[in-house]
């Protein structure tokens, strides 16, 4: 396990962020939810503690402990203050090298599971980026939602959950603590029973990540439309692709161009659909950071009567960055506001130790920023075209709304 230690200069807190490799992407086949079950049941007794005594001590010192599931892998976090470091921060290694997995806690988690998933079917947003992804990823690694399917949910027992819970003794961890902590913190955590499994442990199996690599995570679709009819007046259109990993040296220039299109209110999107013609409820571009192929989606919420010229315009707006050069004075402006877009995703010491782990987790090092920033200065228009070219040719447009507007929507696509 890598240790990363960040101090900064604030009062008594402290945020610690363990990445543990492989999340949702390697839930096994009819198996969809898995790792979301195992990283929220982890949290329900762990080593000498049950799921009240756990409760308890996390209560009792007024701190935050939770574990999210993403695609590439499980992200543990704790925030608490200095003096109680040294009795939280062992609950973490606990969760890995010794999880109850109680029988009513596992049922319990799937039940709320199951509750969180029934919710996100409820937002037509969510059902157009499920049917975007779909379309995509198909059944590939990124082909499903972190939380799972409920049909594989209910199936899960523990003696499915066990084996996977017991891989994340092996698999590659980054720890990293930001704020205000003890000097010794390292030492200790080295040194602490609760971790004593995972510093002695060898990654002696193949890499779930290397599997992961040498498979497609894109299935070649034969289509480039997916529509879902609602009764609804609400009209959702995602027009996006899959682009890259984010440790490819030409992903910077992508970032750019989502900071261009979709950031702030001198945004592409925000002037055309807002302030210019005024046709979307919201309007932005969706594009995280990946370890492999990174999805990149433009997306606006409209109404029936606008849906139509809405389509139209973001598809003007994607094809501009194509065709044309950002001006000097736009790449100026634009690098300025993505060392702020960093600045501002930075602030706290929990974005700071989420993202130093995240970058950690995904093969980069802590200092990538810093690269970034030194090499945002030599970037030019034209390399920032070349990749528009190269990687958003062809998007795939995902609508939902009513039967009616998804026929005149489908007509003016196919034009």
């Amino acid at each position: 396990m890598n240790i990363v230690l960040d101090k900064c200069n604030i009062k008594n807190i402290m945020s610690a962020k363990l990445w543990i490799e492989d999340g949702s992407r390697s839930d096994p086949k009819n198996k969809k939810g898995i790792h979301q079950i195992i990283g929220s049941t982890i949290l329900r007794g762990c080593g000498p503690y049950n799921n009240n005594q756990l409760a308890d001590i996390v209560e009792s010192s007024g701190a935050i402990l939770n574990c999210d599931t993403y695609e590439d892998g499980l992200l543990i976090s704790l925030k608490c203050i200095e003096s109680d470091a040294y009795k939280l921060i062992p609950l973490i290694g606990w969760m890995i090298t010794q999880p109850t997995l109680e029988e009513d806690q596992i049922e319990l988690e799937k039940d709320l599971t199951i509750k969180a998933i029934k919710r996100q079917k409820e937002s037509t947003y969510q059902i157009a980026f499920d049917g975007w992804r779909k379309m995509i990823y198909a059944n590939g690694p990124y082909g499903h939602d972190p939380l799972g399917s409920i049909k594989d949910i209910n199936k899960l027992e523990r003696k499915h959950i066990l084996p996977i819970a017991k891989s994340l003794l092996i698999r590659k961890k980054n720890l990293v603590i930001s704020g205000h902590f003890p000097d010794d913190i390292d030492n200790y955590i080295k040194n602490s029973k609760a971790f004593e499994k995972i510093n002695q442990s060898n990654l002696a199996d193949k890499n779930i990540s290397e599997i992961l690599k040498s498979s497609d995570l894109i299935i070649h679709q034969n289509k480039n439309i997916y529509t879902k009819s609602l009764r609804t007046q609400q009209v959702i259109l995602l027009l996006g692709k899959a682009t890259i990993r984010y440790n490819n040296e030409e992903d910077i220039l992508l970032r750019l161009i989502s900071c261009y299109l979709g950031y702030g209110m001198s945004s592409i999107l925000f002037k055309v659909l807002r302030e210019k013609y005024g046709v979307v409820y919201e309007a932005g571009i969706y594009h995280p950071i990946r370890e492999n192929k990174t999805p990149f989606l433009m997306h606006a919420s409209t109404t029936e009567e606008k849906a139509v010229f809405t389509l139209q315009l973001l598809k003007e707006c994607w094809e501009t960055i194509i065709d044309n050069e950002i001006s000097a004075e736009e790449l100026h402006l634009l690098k300025i506001k993505y060392r702020g877009q960093i600045a501002h995703s930075l602030q706290s010491v929990s974005q700071r130790a989420e993202h130093k782990a995240h970058l950690l987790g995904i093969g980069l090092t802590k200092d990538h920023d810093k690269e970034i920033l030194y090499r945002l200065e030599r970037i030019s228009s034209k390399e920032i075209r070349n990749a528009a070219n190269k990687y958003l040719k062809d998007p795939c447009l995902s609508i939902c709304s009513n039967k009616e507007v998804i026929q005149k929507v489908c007509k003016k696509w196919n034009i």
